[in-house]
């Protein structure tokens, strides 16, 4: 069976346009009451989240030849963060091209913070299941600079799950601090009101 896989053109195209759905529910997020917690169930995309605030909720598809990516986002803006968890649904006809979007989605946030001459961080970490079964992951710490000063802080993950007919969902899960006024992101973004996102996050 021959599969379709996305040109580079395609899916820089199509993250492109999922940067621009990130900065539209960033300006439909309205102001929230300061950590407000509450579990999100998302049945769809087979996650339960904990936010600090009620998420607005985006869709969209993105083409590419002739098939599509399903993709969703959550996201709540508190005060100077952004807590985020994007979704993406690979079919089973599309799960040879797993490994270049996942290159693809950590090359747009890693590479272009390096570039700028910003700080990217590692650190090991564990994520929870739906059935509390533990699975490593890496945690990304990001300064982002501009002018040589450091503007932004970031925190990301990124996990996998396989689906019962073969395809696999792709998560992206973020905090994104703006007005940076500490000297390491890694610090502030390991403070428990973001610890408690990221912990809380229980995909199927």
């Amino acid at each position: 069976m021959l599969i379709n896989r996305p040109s580079e053109r395609e899916l820089s195209k199509g993250f492109a346009k999922a940067c621009a759905l990130l900065a539209v529910a960033i300006l439909l997020v309205a102001c929230s009451p300061k950590l407000d917690w509450r579990t999100v169930q998302s049945p769809q995309e087979r996650y339960t989240a904990l936010f600090p605030g009620k998420p607005d909720k985006l869709e969209r598809r993105i083409p590419y030849q002739d098939q599509e990516l399903l993709q969703t986002l959550e996201a709540v803006k508190i005060d100077d963060d952004i807590y985020a968890i994007s979704s993406i649904q690979l079919s089973v006809d599309q799960i040879a091209s797993l490994p270049k979007l996942l290159l693809h989605l950590q090359n747009n946030i890693l590479e272009r913070a390096k570039a700028s001459g910003g700080i990217v961080e590692e650190e090991s970490a564990t994520y929870q299941t739906a059935s509390r079964q533990r699975i490593p992951t890496q945690d990304y710490f990001i300064t982002l600079k501009s002018d040589g000063k450091a503007q932004q802080f970031m925190r990301v993950r990124w996990i996998t799950r396989p689906m019962s007919d073969g395809g696999v969902w792709v998560y992206q899960v973020s905090v994104l601090h703006a007005n940076a006024n500490a000297d390491n992101a890694k610090i502030m973004l390991s403070k428990e009101e973001y610890t408690n996102f990221f912990n809380d996050f229980y995909p199927e």
